[in-house]
């Protein structure tokens, strides 16, 4: 029993690249008291271009980047957990010269990497081993005043602060082994250009399936764009081109500004040893406005730590959202 438990709350996920939130913010059960867990994870990303206000793609703009991310995560009680985590990353300009930002940082066509925005999160689960009920509150700030103007360039340089719910459940009356989980989260992000409103929602949907050691996950993934500027597009929907990036500055600064909405999907694997769980997962752009599209790879491993003096193992394991917020 304590082993299909473990293996159906556990799972793989999709590392965060460049906005790098908390990857335990998004999951619904917390680990028991004294419990813990550190996590290594690593994504590649290859954004192959950018759709328009109208959806249509043009392979401009293109990067490619690498990320890896350290999070440490620990049962406080049984309810309240707390996480805190920090990505390193990697990101360089691969598209057409001149790029649309003509900025050196593009034109070099080179790496450019470094540590990006630290995040700490709690969150407190009502429920019980097969339900949960879980209220997240997380906050993100940059590590140092990194370069944020072009496409090859680590992250957005912008504080945030998430709130959510996530709910996750083992279908015990219909499919005994699956469980499925849901999440909502509203991000209240720093103002760009000190005048452009660039909140958003974002939102999943996941099932999991445990077969033998291996658990397997798909995800449907959704972000809206509270605010945010509009690139326009040749048919003149919802406006001709360049539409409200009007402006070297705002141009430069685009993937910050933009109001991006999208539909992503993904699966993964985990495999779990005991005391470690080892996972890895793609994720595939399907559908979005002013936004980017691509693909994300990631892989990793999960350690667990007990200091609770409990006896019978870890029997908690990660479920946690697959989706790489650089393709926003």
């Amino acid at each position: 029993m304590e082993r299909t438990f473990r293996l159906l709350i556990a799972a793989a996920f999709v590392a965060p690249c460049v906005c790098a939130p908390s990857i335990a913010a998004a999951q619904a059960f917390t680990p028991p008291e004294g419990i813990g867990s550190i996590t290594v994870a690593a994504q590649a990303i290859d954004n192959t271009g950018h759709r328009l206000s109208d959806g249509l793609f043009l392979e401009i703009g293109q990067s490619v980047s690498a990320s890896a991310l350290v999070e440490v995560e620990y049962g406080v009680t049984d309810r309240l957990a707390a996480a805190v985590g920090l990505p390193y990353v990697f990101v360089k300009y691969t598209g057409a010269i001149p790029s649309p930002s003509q900025l050196p940082v593009d034109e070099c066509a080179c790496w450019h990497s470094s540590i990006q925005d630290a995040s700490v999160g709690i969150r407190y689960r009502l429920g019980n081993g097969v339900w949960a009920v879980t209220p997240t509150f997380r906050y993100e700030r940059p590590t140092h005043n990194y370069a944020y103007q072009g496409e090859a360039v680590v992250g957005r340089n912008l504080q945030e602060a998430q709130v959510g719910i996530t709910v996750g459940s083992r279908l015990t009356q219909f499919v005994p082994k699956m469980s499925v989980q849901a999440a909502y989260t509203r991000a209240f992000v720093e103002k760009a250009l000190d005048t452009v409103k660039i909140d958003r929602s974002n939102g999943f949907f996941d099932v999991g399936y445990p077969l033998k050691s291996l658990f397997l996950r798909g995800s449907a993934i959704w972000q809206y764009t509270h605010g945010g500027l509009r690139t326009g597009s040749p048919s003149g929907d919802p406006f001709p081109l360049p539409g409200e990036l009007n402006t070297p500055e705002r141009v430069a600064q685009r993937d910050r500004l933009l109001r991006t909405q999208y539909w992503q999907i993904a699966g993964g694997l985990a495999y779990s040893t005991g005391a470690v769980d080892y996972f890895a997962s793609v994720t595939k752009y399907v559908w979005g406005r002013d936004a980017h599209n691509g693909y994300a790879f990631t892989f990793g491993n999960t350690w667990y730590f007990d200091v609770s003096n409990r006896r019978g193992g870890l029997p908690y394991r990660k479920m946690i959202s697959m989706t790489p917020t650089s393709l926003r």
